[in-house]
């Protein structure tokens, strides 16, 4: 029973993995996701072989992981986001500047 249940375990996370790939490039929240749900459900396994049970332990690993990999992503890109925002409004500010500078000065007679 229990290799019957680690089969199933592996060819869902498989296909959820493929199925995952199928839009355009992964942002920061998915990265972390993924980083934290292979690294639960290893970490998982090998704390559940310990007691016997490395399927139920990589499965509760692996949902753990993906939830703490989510939110620690999310942080990460609203801050990248914030990050870009400040980038743009500067821009802007030293566009301005430029432009300001590179109008004709009027001179008093």
């Amino acid at each position: 029973m229990n290799r019957k249940y680690s089969i199933a375990v592996t060819a869902l996370s498989l296909t959820a993995l493929i199925g995952g790939c199928a839009g355009g490039p992964m942002t920061t929240r998915e990265k972390g996701a993924g980083i934290g749900a292979v690294g639960g459900a290893a970490a998982g396994g090998l704390i559940g072989s310990a007691f016997g049970r490395p399927g139920m332990g990589a499965a509760i690993g692996g949902g753990t992981g993906l939830v703490g990999g989510a939110l620690i992503g999310d942080y990460m890109q609203g801050r990248e986001q914030e990050q870009y925002e400040y980038n743009q409004q500067t821009i802007q500010q030293n566009q301005r500047t430029i432009d300001r500078n590179q109008r004709p000065q009027r001179t008093e007679y």
